[in-house]
């Protein structure tokens, strides 16, 4: 039964102990990277950036279009409104039309040795200039239904292609726009990644800090309870009073309070990280630099020239600058000619191409389209000017951006020299801490220093060992900083766990 029971308490645990995960901070940076939705989101953006970018390079191909029509009309198309006769004459020796005496009714007369036809009236006229008093004998008859068309049914099609020859630089420009495009969606991408492992790290270090001052406030309530328990016993001996009970009590009241809102700090910290990397809200576990005593390994400097190259809000600027050109560009190529080559196959019912037949009929056609731009009050100009200005402001932000950036670099530098410093000033601060707290533990158990020296000397301790992982943390995360003003964050692979 003992055994049983054993085995038991091992089974559990152990289960106690697998469920609980050890954490670097490398496997939290690749949770949160793998999960969070932000960067989903510029993850799709850069797709949706390399689409726009291959539908930029299809404007240099030409573009081939069919088009189809049917038309219905309720009536059909005649030239004539009735039937028509035409006169009957003789082609002349001049090749002109004209006619013989015995091709016309009218009866004729000498005027001045010239015969002349007379009119209806009986009076002579020239029959070239007035044609319209010739009776004619024999006439031709061309009747209405000859010269009416059926258009009831009209089908109608074409086929073709346009190819742009010269736009002016139009396409050209797009293009690289889009190609900009695809260059600021991925310096987005890695501003977001930056702000990301900014989060993550800030939430990883703040857990071990929480944690560690947890462990002291357990250790500080330690020495308080055994301090207590001595004193109760000196006040049994009569070599104590109550007071000096009660202001250990006090102290011991102090430290609880302190551990109970930093053991609820961490509840709410390792929350933020869970939020952060993907995991359970509830979900404990254990991460790897709890102990702090990981070796330190500061991020390596490289010039500022090099780093403010390396970030993406640089990168991000750089491509609204390109942006702003090509627009610019694109502006002046408004007061070029645009040219196109087009070519058709067209196909109609009813069709013309050999007398009028309603059947399908089709022909091919080429040709060159020229559109120069003459006049327009000047707003070319005028947009040409708004785009230059625009032009110029994204090269004044970059610049500025630049000088920041540079003045970022040099501060994250110094700080990253001070947390150092503080770093080394606080490990002695712990040593003499600790030095003093065991003087004082022993004067007080050989009864040559009172209570309060030795509640003064846990103070400091307390304090100091505080100050040390502040000390840490802070050194720590002055190193990421000092890695993001360099834009080398993202290649960091956790050099503080080496």
């Amino acid at each position: 039964m003992k055994k049983q029971l054993f085995l038991a308490i091992a089974i559990i645990i152990s289960l106690q102990l697998y469920s609980q995960q050890e954490l670097s901070l490398e496997d939290c940076r690749q949770m949160a990277l793998s999960k969070n939705k932000g960067l989903e989101m510029t993850n799709e953006s850069i797709k949706a950036a390399r689409q726009l970018k291959a539908a930029a390079f299809t404007q240099f191909l030409p573009n081939f279009s069919a088009t189809g029509a049917y038309t219905w009309n309720e009536k059909n198309l005649s030239l004539l409104s009735e039937d028509a006769l035409l006169p009957v004459g003789t082609k002349m020796t001049d090749g002109s039309f004209g006619f013989t005496a015995d091709q016309i009714s009218n009866t004729w007369t000498s005027v001045n040795g010239t015969f002349l036809p007379k009119d209806a009236d009986g009076n002579p006229f020239n029959p070239t200039t007035n044609p319209e008093k010739i009776q004619w004998k024999e006439y031709a008859l061309l009747p209405k239904e000859a010269m009416e068309f059926d258009i009831h049914n009209v089908f109608a099609g074409t086929i073709g292609f346009v190819q742009p020859v010269f736009m002016g630089g139009k396409i050209k420009e797009l293009y690289k726009i889009s190609k900009y495009g695809v260059n600021l969606a991925e310096a987005q991408h890695d501003n977001k990644t930056t702000e990301l492992l900014i989060e993550v790290d800030e939430a990883y270090w703040r857990i071990i800090s929480v944690e560690n001052k947890v462990e002291l406030a357990k250790e500080y309530k330690k020495l308080l309870e055994k301090l207590q328990s001595d004193i109760e016993i000196m006040i049994e001996e009569g070599v104590a009073t109550k007071v000096d009970l009660l202001k250990v009590k006090v102290k011991l009241n102090e430290a609880e309070v302190s551990l109970s809102k930093a053991e609820d700090g961490l509840n709410l910290s390792r929350m933020a990280l869970n939020q952060l990397c993907g995991l359970d809200m509830d979900k404990e576990y254990q991460l790897s630099d709890a102990d702090l005593k990981a070796e330190f390994t500061q991020t390596k400097l490289i010039p500022v020239k090099q780093a403010i190259e390396n970030r993406p809000e640089v990168k991000a600027l750089t491509q609204f600058e390109n942006i702003a050109k090509s627009n610019e560009k694109i502006m002046f190529s408004r007061f070029l000619p645009n040219i196109a080559l087009a070519g058709n196959y067209i196909v109609s019912n009813p069709n013309s191409f050999d007398g009028y037949k309603n059947e399908f009929g089709g022909m091919f056609s080429v040709g060159v389209v020229a559109n120069v731009p003459l006049f327009h009050f000047g707003d070319r100009v005028h947009t040409l000017n708004a785009a230059k200005s625009q032009s110029k402001i994204a090269g004044l932000q970059l610049d500025e951006i630049k000088e920041k950036l540079e003045l970022q670099i040099k501060q994250s530098a110094y700080k990253m020299s001070e947390s150092i410093k503080k770093k080394t000033t606080a490990e002695r601060n712990v040593e003499q801490a600790d030095e003093n707290l065991r003087y004082a533990t022993e004067g007080f158990d050989a009864g040559v220093i009172p209570s309060t020296d030795l509640l003064g000397a846990q103070t400091a301790w307390l304090s100091a060992k505080s100050e040390n992982i502040d000390a840490d943390i802070d050194m720590r995360l002055c190193d990421v900083y000092l890695a993001k003003s360099l834009g080398t964050l993202s290649e960091t692979q956790n050099n503080n766990n080496k």
